[in-house]
C-alpha cells in the first residue's frame, strides 16, 4: 500500500507564492511517475501537473503553465509543487497522486491514479 502524505498548504495573497510537499511510502518512490491534482469548492477534481518517474518529463494544465513547476527528489521519497504568482482562481485542495502502474508520464486523468494523499487547502485572497 502507497502512503502519501502532503504539506505546505495556506493561505495567501495573490501574486506570493507557496510550495507543497508530499512524502511518499510503501513502494520504490523512484519507480514511478506521479501527479498533483486540485480540487476547488463545488468542482471538479482537476488535473494540475505531472513527472516522470525520474523527473525528465514534465507535463502541466494551461491553467499554471509558466505559474508552477513540479519536481521530486527521490532519494527523499517527495514530490514537489512550486506555485508562483496566485490568484484566487488557485484556491482549492491539492492533492498528490500515484498511479497504480509505471507509465513513462502518467495522464491528467484522475481515474488512472489508485493512490491519494488526504490533500492540502491553498485559499489565496485577492
Amino acid at each position: 500500500q502507497v502512503h502519501l502524505v502532503e504539506s505546505g498548504g495556506g493561505v495567501v495573497q495573490a501574486g506570493n507564492s507557496l510550495r507543497l510537499s508530499c512524502v511518499g511510502s510503501g513502494r520504490v518512490f523512484s519507480s514511478y511517475g506521479m501527479a498533483w491534482f486540485r480540487q476547488a469548492p463545488g468542482k471538479e477534481r482537476e488535473f494540475v501537473a505531472a513527472i516522470s518517474s525520474r523527473g525528465a518529463t514534465t507535463k502541466y494544465a494551461d491553467s499554471v503553465k509558466g505559474r508552477f513547476i513540479i519536481s521530486r527528489d527521490n532519494d527523499k521519497d517527495t514530490l514537489y509543487l512550486r506555485m508562483d504568482n496566485l490568484s484566487p482562481n488557485d484556491t482549492a485542495v491539492y492533492y498528490c497522486t500515484a498511479p497504480r502502474q509505471a507509465y513513462i508520464i502518467p495522464p491528467p486523468v484522475p481515474t488512472a491514479y489508485e493512490f491519494w494523499g488526504q490533500g492540502t487547502l491553498v485559499t489565496v485572497s485577492s
